[in-house]
């Protein structure tokens, strides 16, 4: 019972929210399917009432009728304080002799009362049948304006009630999105700044051993190290981009993945085959080239994880249109089903025992939110393989 306790207060709202949802429209739902019926509960039961009331009146004017002598407590009790129920009384044939609670437009010649008295008689048709009054004369009625506004009440409650939730919805995602960006910009102002004293120290200690006498000897491997430094200074640059406004201008689409790839590969297992291809090397797009390098190699290191080590990765890169430019990244790792297309891009989902799942949210916020693009699961297919898809804004011609 205790664990069982646990496991409830422990349930992770955030990788749950999917349910969480589904279980607050569910909740919603009733609510809203119980307001409406117990509304549709008491319409019922005034219109019984109504009914009720019709038929009293029907009789009084039947007893009317009879010329009983004792008329004036039915005329004045029954008749005159019927002041809601829209009453028509006709002949045989349906000729309206009198009515009851019908508006009636100011200064209405006879045809346009007449013709006003045949529309609602319409109405009246439609809602209930005609009483039979000593076969001479029938009485229409309808249900009155309050029995009508109490029916659609709870239809007009619950539009104002989603109306007022989809706006707090709204302004509460705003206000979450909002302190997500403040926390990712703190975070990676923090990060930039803390990277640069022990940035500034190794590269002054590279500046050393190229000048001292053990350059000889350690060439390749002092060039090796000033390469990580030069890209530890682009991971700074990289952070401090994303804690501000990043700069985005025209550049080479093609040159900037094969800058990425060229990196990447003596950095990979060397069972993974990593392939470019495009159809022209001079294909521009705007971009802020160390952000993108960044998505780059991080959609490539994800592959890796998916292929565990060994596979191949190709990357096309094609002008789709004078507006767009298509970079597809496919792998030949194990895939992935579709419900999981979506959730990849979510904070902290990892397939990994040690990984913190920011890689793809940090392409998705980089792509969609600094470079107006968009990144997404084209296609994937379970022990086949995965193909991510780049859509960037081109340089107009």
């Amino acid at each position: 019972m205790k664990n069982r306790f646990q496991d409830l207060t422990t349930f992770d709202l955030y990788h749950n929210r999917g349910k969480v949802k589904w279980i607050i429209f569910i909740i919603s739902l009733i609510i809203s399917i119980g307001s409406i019926y117990y509304t549709d509960l008491l319409v019922s039961d005034l219109k019984i009432r109504e009914k009720r009331q019709i038929d009293l009146y029907a009789n009084a004017m039947e007893y009317l009728a009879s010329g009983n002598d004792n008329l004036t407590f039915i005329h004045q009790e029954i008749i005159v304080e019927n002041t809601s129920i829209p009453v028509i009384i006709t002949d045989a044939n349906g000729i309206p002799n009198e009515h009851k609670n019908i508006k009636l437009k100011k200064n209405s010649t006879e045809e346009e009362i007449k013709a006003q008295l045949s529309y609602e008689l319409v109405r009246m048709r439609a809602e209930y049948e005609p009483i039979v009054l000593a076969e001479d004369y029938l009485i229409f009625y309808r249900n009155s304006e309050l029995l009508r506004r109490l029916q659609y009440y709870p239809y007009v409650q619950l539009s104002v009630i989603l109306v007022f939730g989809l706006l707090a919805f709204a302004v509460f995602n705003q206000s979450k999105l909002a302190e997500q960006n403040r926390v990712w910009a703190g975070l990676t102002k923090e990060t930039a700044h803390q990277l640069g004293t022990p940035l500034a120290s190794l590269m002054a200690w590279i500046d050393y051993l190229k000048n001292s006498p053990v350059w000889d000897e350690n060439q390749e491997v002092i060039q090796e190290m000033d390469k990580d430094v030069v890209k530890l200074r682009l991971v700074t640059e990289r952070f401090s981009n994303i804690g501000s406004t990043p700069v985005i201008q025209p550049e080479n689409v093609y040159q900037t993945v094969e800058e990425a790839v060229n990196y990447l590969r003596p950095r990979l297992s060397s069972k993974v085959e990593i392939q470019l291809n495009s159809h022209a090397d001079n294909i521009y797009g705007m971009m802020n080239k160390p952000l993108f390098e960044w998505v780059i190699e991080n959609i490539c290191k994800n592959a890796v994880d998916a292929m565990k080590g060994r596979g191949d990765i190709l990357i096309n890169i094609v002008k789709e249109s004078e507006r767009f430019i298509v970079i597809d990244i496919s792998d030949t790792g194990k895939g992935m089903e579709k419900s999981m297309y979506k959730k990849v891009f979510n904070p902290g989902f990892t397939t990994r025992q040690r990984g913190w799942g920011l890689g793809l949210t940090l392409a998705k916020r980089i792509i969609e939110g600094y470079h107006k693009g968009k990144i997404y699961v084209k296609t994937s297919e379970m022990g086949k393989g995965t193909t991510f898809r780049i859509v960037l804004n081109a340089v107009q011609e």
